[in-house]
Parts: structure tokens; C-alpha cells; sequence
């Protein structure tokens, strides 16, 4: 879980929530892609929580499954950094938001 005290949940919209959510996945998506080819994925899960009142709360959840041909590579290390690539691209969104809604 992350805190990104930059906006309220409560301020966003629920479009602004789903393209949140979105652009999380996408980016989880996107890095286990860049380093594994998609023959090799078994299962790969990603799930996106918001909540908060007072801060915006995000937390997300990757979880990789190759198949066997691809067993000497690390899920947990792909997982951790698919994660880190999709708060990377939440904070640009947030950040490109924040400046917009400032104008």
C-alpha cells in the first residue's frame, strides 16, 4: 500500500477513480510483459484498492505464474517491480492532474 496524500478519494470522479485503476494495471501489465513473453505467463493477476478520506490510500497486488519452461525466472522480483512501475504511473497521472486542476 502506498499514500498519496495528494488528493482525497473523495475528490476524484468515478472516471477518474476507473482510469486510476487502469493505468495501474496497464503499467503491471506492461513490465511482466517487457520481461517475460506472454507464452510463458500461466496466470497474472493484478488488483488495484482506493480508499481514504482524509489521504488517498492505493494499494496494489501482482501476482505472476509461469509455466514451467520458464522456471529459473524470479515471479516475486517481477512482481515487486510491476507494482513499483504501476505507482510510478499513477503518480505521473496524479501529478498531470493535480497541475491541470490547478489552471
Amino acid at each position: 500500500m502506498k499514500l498519496l496524500g495528494i488528493l482525497q478519494l473523495s475528490s476524484l470522479s468515478y472516471d477518474q477513480i476507473e482510469k486510476i485503476c487502469e493505468i495501474a494495471e496497464e503499467a503491471a501489465r506492461k513490465y511482466v510483459m517487457s520481461r517475460v513473453p506472454s507464452r510463458g505467463i500461466s496466470d497474472l493477476t493484478v488488483s488495484i484498492d482506493l480508499e481514504g478520506t482524509e489521504t488517498l490510500n492505493i494499494s496494489v497486488d501482482v501476482e505472476v505464474k509461469l509455466s514451467a519452461l520458464f522456471k529459473n525466472i524470479n515471479t516475486n522480483e517481477i512482481a515487486k517491480n510491476s507494482v513499483k512501475a504501476s505507482f510510478d504511473a499513477i503518480e505521473k497521472y496524479l501529478s498531470e492532474f493535480k497541475c491541470q486542476s490547478e489552471i
